[in-house]
């Protein structure tokens, strides 16, 4: 598959794009090719991989869609998780779409460029979307596009860069008429009717809650990502539970509001940075190690059923006084005593790479939990 980032280098200085690939990393990649002097093609990581600290950021890298890593030399993201208290080069603020955010970085260099393209990222990407759009997206061709983006496939990478080169020089008609795209097209269509089928068999509801377990498949089915609110109508948010593909003893969590029951109170992405995610207010995702589910899913069900705005995120997810280990210790089953081995340390590191002590409204105890501050 030819790689298109060449066609917009304007030097020799060392740049490259850090984005996640989803329809909202790809566009911004799309954007920033388009105004920056980019070198590299874009390098694909997984938020998790950026919260976790395995992927190298180096002076010259711009990251856009992803948590903010200090070796950056400009970021973008509109995540609520993902806020700073302090300035940084690039620009954050909670929108639609980081692709938005990057849009309204360089509209004067980019004008009206790439308009279309924006809004329709935005839509998306904020679950702006009509039950017509969920149920028919054939019929909408940024919707049906965005849809043949697989970020769990690795291999993927060179259709993403595809995309991108095609984006940046094409029309929607043009990319969608491209031999690739149009059979990944095809294929989502059949997928999304398979799709459905297993929605139905796999998932549960308690009150406003669906509960969709592909934990007993061997491997995790994909489809379109709104239809669970089409086919449970009388819920206000679903939950998503899967083991990893390619790592059994990790479970991966995925929450979002319903977009055509919008009365879910709870902040997802603010919930879910205390089970190891994040994300925005409406949607968001969380990766663990398996031993950790009995103690995590329950407490995410209670905090959604309560539907409570914010207190009840912190009364779940407090720990005892006699147990202030955090959830690497846990799981390795670290002594009660660890404040003498310097756990407490690594837990408090931890505590400052998640932000908590940042948010706005927040303090900080004895315990390293944030909490909120009483009105």
């Amino acid at each position: 598959m030819k790689h298109y980032f060449r066609l917009f280098s304007k030097g020799n200085v060392t740049m490259r794009i850090v984005t996640r690939p989803d329809f909202d990393g790809i566009v911004c990649a799309v954007l920033l090719y388009a105004v920056e002097t980019i070198d590299q093609p874009v390098k694909w990581v997984s938020p998790n991989d950026m919260q976790k600290n395995r992927v190298q950021i180096q002076n010259g890298d711009i990251i856009a869609n992803l948590p903010y890593n200090e070796n950056c030399s400009l970021w973008f993201d509109h995540h609520f998780s993902n806020q700073l208290r302090y300035p940084v080069p690039g620009l954050f603020r909670i929108a639609p779409s980081a692709a938005g955010i990057v849009f309204e970085h360089y509209q004067d260099r980019l004008k009206d460029r790439f308009a279309e393209l924006v809004r329709e990222t935005d839509k998306i990407d904020a679950a702006q979307l009509s039950l017509d759009e969920i149920l028919q997206p054939e019929k909408y061709p940024f919707v049906l596009l965005s849809m043949t983006i697989q970020p769990h496939v690795a291999d993927d990478e060179p259709y993403w860069n595809h995309l991108v080169g095609l984006l940046c020089c094409d029309t929607i008609q043009d990319v969608l008429s491209d031999p690739d795209i149009r059979k990944r097209s095809n294929a989502v269509i059949k997928e999304n009717k398979e799709y459905k089928t297993l929605l139905e068999a796999y998932t549960t509801t308690r009150e406003h809650l669906s509960i969709t377990d592909f934990r007993s498949l061997a491997k995790t089915p994909y489809g379109n990502r709104f239809l669970i609110y089409s086919l449970f109508p009388e819920t206000s948010v679903s939950v998503k539970i899967s083991f990893d593909d390619e790592n059994k003893e990790t479970i991966v969590v995925k929450v979002g509001h319903s977009i055509l029951n919008r009365t879910c109170n709870v902040n997802v992405g603010q919930m879910l940075s205390y089970f190891e995610g994040g994300g925005h207010k409406g949607a968001g995702a969380c990766r663990f190690h398996h031993s950790l589910a009995d103690e995590y899913l329950p407490k995410i069900f209670d905090i959604l059923l309560e539907n409570d705005p914010g207190g009840s995120i912190v009364v779940k997810t407090e720990r005892s006084d006699t147990d202030r280990r955090s959830v690497e210790d846990r799981r390795q089953k670290a002594p009660l005593d660890y404040l003498e081995t310097g756990g407490l340390e690594r837990r408090k590191k931890a505590d400052r790479r998640s932000g908590g002590e940042q948010r706005k409204g927040w303090k900080r105890t004895d315990q390293w939990q944030s909490r909120r501050v009483p009105e």
